[in-house]
Formats: structure tokens, C-alpha cells, sequence
């Protein structure tokens, strides 16, 4: 007899993240290394994972838990959290743009116009210093406010479960 099958109760995007998280929580706690490197890497992946650096994020998260000596698989998986909850992304990056301007005493665009970009616009300087940079730098200096505390509080909580995971139990 087949066992049977237990949907969720969860809305979509939420039961699709508790999937996420179950499969790869074992995989964190599992990891062949110390409790300090594996939540360095988790701090890491999870710092950014809140920048706006898209492309870049999975790389550079890899990069930096190299440089740091310290687990680049839990990097690489806290750093895909965020694309798991990509539905919460925009909003997320929206308020790190208004903390940005906040801090930087910079005005917020309300309405941000793009005009139709040739191959030769995206080669040329002024159009990035005109359109993409004035965006992006209060977006990146928001994202800190997010990614730093978020960072510290991960790496507390991983380092904290992982050690707590692999204390050997005690029969009774």
C-alpha cells in the first residue's frame, strides 16, 4: 500500500518555500565542516543575497566565503533563499532604495523614465552614470541596513544549530 500524500495547507509561494527549506536543511546541518565555518558561509550567502547585485550574488557570495576560508556550499545555499522568495524581492529592494535615499540625503525619483536603448546607449558611459548608477547606489547603501543585522543574526543561528546538531545524543 502506497503511504499517503500530505498537501500543504500553505498558500503556493509559501508552501513552495517550506519545501525549499526542509530539503536544504539537512544538507546545512550535515555539512562535513565546523559549526564557524558553516555559518560564516550562511552570514555570507545571506548578506548577499539582500544586495542588488543579481547577477553577480551567487558568485561574489562564493568568492567571499573562499577568501574567508569557510563553507562555500552553505554560502551558495543561503545566498538561493532569496531567489526562493523572489515574490517578496521587489518590495524588498524598494524599501532598501527609499533607506538608501534616506541615508545618503538624496531626493527618491518618484518616477524613474526609461527611453528605448540601442546596443550603442548601453556602451556608453553617460547613460550609466545617468540612469543605472543614480539607482543603483542608494539601492546598494540601503541594502546593508537589511544585510548586515540579517547577516549577524544568521550567522548566530547557524552557528548555534549546526553545534546544537552535532552534540551526540544521549541514550536512555
Amino acid at each position: 500500500m502506497a503511504d499517503p500524500v500530505y498537501e500543504s495547507r500553505l498558500p503556493g509561494p509559501l508552501a513552495r518555500l517550506k519545501r525549499w527549506l526542509v530539503a536544504h536543511h539537512m544538507t546545512l546541518m550535515t555539512i562535513a565542516d565546523t559549526p564557524h565555518s558553516v555559518a560564516l558561509g550562511s552570514a555570507i550567502g545571506i548578506f548577499f543575497g539582500f544586495t542588488p547585485l543579481y547577477p553577480l550574488k551567487t558568485l561574489l557570495s562564493i568568492a567571499v566565503a573562499w577568501v574567508c576560508r569557510c563553507n562555500k556550499v552553505a554560502a551558495a545555499i543561503l545566498v538561493t533563499l532569496h531567489d526562493v522568495v523572489i515574490w517578496a524581492m521587489p518590495a524588498i529592494y524598494f524599501a532598501e532604495y527609499h533607506l538608501g535615499c534616506w541615508s545618503l540625503h538624496r531626493p527618491v525619483a518618484h518616477r524613474v523614465r526609461f527611453r528605448q536603448f540601442g546596443l550603442h546607449d548601453y556602451l556608453d558611459w553617460h547613460v550609466f552614470s545617468r540612469v543605472v548608477w543614480p539607482t543603483f547606489w542608494p539601492a546598494f547603501v540601503g541594502s546593508l541596513f537589511l544585510a548586515i543585522p540579517s547577516a549577524i543574526t544568521v550567522y548566530f543561528l547557524m552557528r548555534m544549530l549546526v553545534s546544537r546538531a552535532r552534540v551526540p545524543q544521549k541514550i536512555v
